[in-house]
């Protein structure tokens, strides 16, 4: 699922780098929204959801391993001054948002499992109303309303596929994004996005890994090859597209998009990751939504299209829009 990293910069002004930066923030999307898709005849191959989760982040954090490196060369006290938020970013927005997303498409279609994981902006408005005791916008609450009424239509109660398991997996997953979102909040300015997502990743994989050798997350990673897009592939293909493609550089992708852009356009921009995942499932793994299913989508975009738009966020704060997985 896609995220947009905290970033403490002026947005570049010009129309051509705008379009530039929704041209990088279309592409950020896309190739977030192939993760779940390419992962899941994986997990359905006898693959767990913590073998899938640890060897996707051990890529990533290979392939940004050079950014980590420079960056500690420059600044050898980093880790130390920053380790606290490295750690929140890795246990959110990279484990907690993995593996709960990872565990809920294993049991149900991957869209469906993120639009409900897209439930996380909701989930802090009704946590900041709770603590504040003070009501929202007019069109936060009507968009709050929208979501719930699409989750509803999304999970399908009534239907043979619905799955309480999966959809409480999916909810963890929105409440892991929903915590990362407020840790970003509180993101100085003294890393670099791109080398907190290359650190994040290390340490998820570390996180990941121990939690696998301590027996808390199962572990199975047998060498299978799966049908993916009508072809039959080994289990290094899949894999390696995610940890490549949709995680390091999609993240990339994302933060170069809010350097052009900020936050606020780069996080609708972002919504697009929804349409692209529904599109991947499509072609690769023949999952449709249901035309009940595909409403409750269209009220849970627009509700948080409504939720975003009557939440004032600073510009130098990159909110994410989504630990897909």
């Amino acid at each position: 699922m896609a995220h947009t990293l905290p970033v403490p910069v002026g947005v570049a002004g010009g129309v051509s780098s705008v379009r530039r930066g929704i041209l990088l923030g279309l592409a950020s999307a896309v190739t977030f929204a192939s993760s779940g898709s390419f992962l899941k005849p994986l997990l359905e191959a006898g693959w767990t959801p913590g073998a899938a989760a640890l060897w996707r982040m051990a890529g990533a954090a290979l392939v940004l391993l050079p950014v980590l490196v420079i960056a500690l060369r420059r600044d050898p006290g980093l880790l130390r001054r920053h380790g606290a938020l490295i750690l929140g970013f890795a246990a959110t927005g990279v484990v907690g948002c993995q593996v709960l997303h990872l565990s809920a498409i294993e049991r149900m279609p991957v869209a469906v499992a993120l639009l409900v994981q897209y439930l996380a902006p909701v989930l802090i408005v009704a946590w900041i109303w709770a603590r504040t005791r003070r009501a929202p916008r007019r069109s936060v609450l009507a968009g709050t309303a929208a979501s719930v009424c699409g989750l509803i239509l999304v999970i399908d109660l009534s239907g043979a596929s619905f799955d309480a398991i999966g959809v409480g997996l999916a909810l963890g997953a929105a409440v892991s994004m929903a915590v990362y979102y407020q840790l970003s909040e509180h993101a100085g300015e003294g890393i670099a996005p791109l080398t907190l997502v290359a650190a994040g990743m290390a340490a998820g994989a570390v996180i990941t890994g121990l939690l696998c050798l301590a027996g808390l997350l199962p572990y199975a990673a047998p060498p299978v090859s799966v049908p993916l897009g009508g072809m039959v592939v080994p289990w290094f293909v899949p894999l390696g597209w995610v940890a490549v493609v949709a995680t390091a550089v999609a993240y990339s992708l994302s933060v170069l998009a809010v350097l052009r852009i900020g936050a606020r356009l780069a996080a609708f921009v972002g919504l697009a990751e929804v349409l692209f995942a529904v599109l991947f499932a499509w072609i690769l793994l023949a999952e449709a939504p249901t035309l009940v299913q595909a409403a409750g989508g269209v009220l849970i975009v627009a509700g948080v299209v409504l939720v975003r738009a009557g939440t004032p966020s600073p510009d130098a704060l990159a909110m994410p829009s989504a630990p897909s997985p």
